[in-house]
């Protein structure tokens, strides 16, 4: 496939059979991964209400807790086989080391999966993983033996959040990011981070009349590899760094700083400098923020500042960026608005379902063409995931309505809503509420009735019954028994109050009925323009309306 029938591709799934099966050897420009960093923790989603609240819902977007098992066996077991030897034999020495726990598990999984990321990486192609303290010897070890230690690049420090105190040590304030190259022909752009404020105090201490800061710098050859220009300027006589032509230029545009001495030296100005090249110890980018625009309440969701500096240095514009542990997206949206060709991987639908919104919320019409590879696509597939994963299927039907998961495996007397849309359909921007239940078995007339007690708990105005299989007559009546919401702004507009859809008919094109003013499912990603030209914007509208057959 060339670059230009290319399409963006969001897999759903675990990404060690996607490495594998879709991704070709020799293929990828940049691979950025955010793993897991054994932490044992379970990360939640944290959502608000439309007013700003807190809202009960906290989903478990992933647990962080690995053991070892029979996955981890037969992971061994193809490093020790099938991986290079040098691999082979650290691994072997790591489980000596540290025996067969956790901590091995998690890092056994790492190694099989940065064994297919080296085949898939292009000769000149990069690799930065993102970890923490955790395991990040061990995690360059295992790079080391992948890799190779002399495409070892960089350790890069990144200083994500400001002082704290810990009890009996010192405060933990830094992320590691890995940085290796597949060979040492590979993609390089220089990018410069801004000075700091010290630094241009220091060497920057001089000023123009209108305010320009600039620093001294030498002008003079003596001592400097490759020599100079031997001549008498201004009755000073050496060697210096250009010729006397360049020297009647820069004294014409009064580039030149006489001292006490008499000596010529170079103005350097601060707003011509672009910066301090960038060097492994970043401090200047921010972590995410509860008042940051950009942040969406994902877990470990780190700053586009951050993935900017890396996809900018390696790799260029039309290069293929892939995350294979993408979470809310970051390093994909960055890649679309810096105009890389992309491939997100993720196991769980929660991601994804907020990757599409986070893109259509960032883009719109600017945005590439893409699909999403690994989900649903007939009820046969939809059947499939819900006998393998019924918390799994819930999420990605919630996701066909738009709707957010409501509670975290609710149980008992909380029992009966499993998703929520809030949305206003009136200019005073009051939010109602839809409430969801998604269905995986057997359904019957009572679900219906259960569902209309917990509407009037709730105070919904709209419920939805989601199912996979076909309900039954006396099921669509108990429906339809329901009535309509009217709102009073739209007047003429009615919605049924309780409304039934399968899979089937949502895969057909069947849309969840209700005004749609104003939506807060996820929270909204800033717009952010990728600076297309009209002409190119007019192409990418085209491009939306035949993907959705909008006429």
């Amino acid at each position: 496939m060339t670059a230009t029938d290319w399409k963006n591709q969001l897999y759903f799934g675990d990404n060690l059979g996607i490495l594998r099966e879709h991704i070709p050897v020799d293929s990828v420009d940049l691979i950025y991964l955010d793993p897991p960093f054994n932490s044992k923790a379970t990360y939640n989603m944290l959502f608000k209400e439309p007013g700003g609240e807190q809202s009960p819902a906290q989903i478990a977007a992933f647990e962080d807790t690995w053991k070892w098992g029979p996955e981890s066996d037969q992971a061994f077991h193809e490093v020790m086989t099938l991986g290079p030897k040098v691999l082979a034999d650290l691994m072997e020495s790591l489980r000596a080391f540290l025996g067969v726990n956790n901590m091995m598990a998690y890092l056994i999984m790492m190694a099989v999966r940065l064994v297919e990321m080296h085949r898939v990486l292009k000769p000149t192609g990069s690799l930065y993983l993102h970890c923490d303290p955790t395991a990040s010897h061990y995690l360059k070890l295992i790079l080391d033996a992948i890799f190779g230690v002399r495409y070892f690049r960089n350790e890069i420090i990144w200083k994500r959040t400001s002082g704290h105190s810990d009890a009996r040590r010192y405060g933990r304030v830094h992320d590691t990011i890995l940085y290796y190259s597949r060979s040492n022909d590979f993609t390089w752009n220089l990018t410069h981070q801004t000075y700091d404020p010290t630094y241009v105090e220091q060497y920057y201490r001089y000023q123009d009349a209108d305010g320009r800061r600039w620093m001294s710098d030498n002008l003079s050859a003596a001592g400097l590899t490759g020599g100079g220009y031997e001549y008498e300027w201004k009755g000073v006589k050496r060697v210096w760094r250009c010729p006397v032509t360049t020297m009647e230029r820069l004294e014409q545009e009064e580039r030149i700083f006489y001292t006490k001495n008499g000596i010529p030296r170079l103005k350097r100005y601060l707003d011509e400098s672009g910066g301090l090249p960038v060097q492994d110890i970043w401090t200047d980018i921010e972590a995410l923020r509860s008042w940051h625009k950009e942040r969406l309440e994902y877990p470990t969701q780190k700053p586009e500042t951050l993935l900017e500096r890396i996809i900018r240095t390696s790799s260029n514009e039309g290069d293929l960026v892939l995350d294979p542990f993408c979470g809310c997206g970051t390093a994909v949206a960055v890649a679309e608005r810096l105009k890389r060709r992309w491939i997100g991987i993720d196991i769980t639908h929660l991601a994804i379902a907020l990757i599409k919104q986070r893109l259509f919320d960032t883009f719109e019409s600017e945005r590439c063409p893409y699909e999403v590879i690994g989900e649903p696509v007939d009820v046969p597939s939809a059947e499939a995931l819900a006998q393998q994963n019924r918390h799994e299927f819930e999420r990605w039907a919630l996701g066909l309505v738009y709707a957010r998961p409501a509670k975290e495996k609710m149980k008992g007397a909380d029992a009966g809503i499993d998703g929520v849309i809030h949305f206003t359909d009136d200019s005073r921007g009051k939010y109602k509420k839809i409430i969801i239940q998604v269905k995986s078995g057997h359904v019957s007339v009572s679900q219906v009735r259960d569902l209309k007690g917990v509407m009037e708990r709730e105070k919904a105005v709209i419920g939805a019954l989601i199912t996979l299989k076909s309900p039954t007559r006396q099921m669509r009546d108990e429906a339809a028994a329901a009535r309509h919401y009217e709102p009073d702004s739209l007047p003429g507009q009615r919605y049924p109050r309780l409304q039934i859809l399968t899979i089937a008919e949502l895969f057909a094109g069947t849309t969840l009925s209700y005004p749609r003013l104003g939506i807060a499912t996820f929270k909204k990603a800033p717009r952010k323009s990728k600076g297309l030209s009209p002409e190119e914007k007019q192409g990418k509208l085209e491009e939306m309306m035949a993907e959705y057959s909008i006429d």
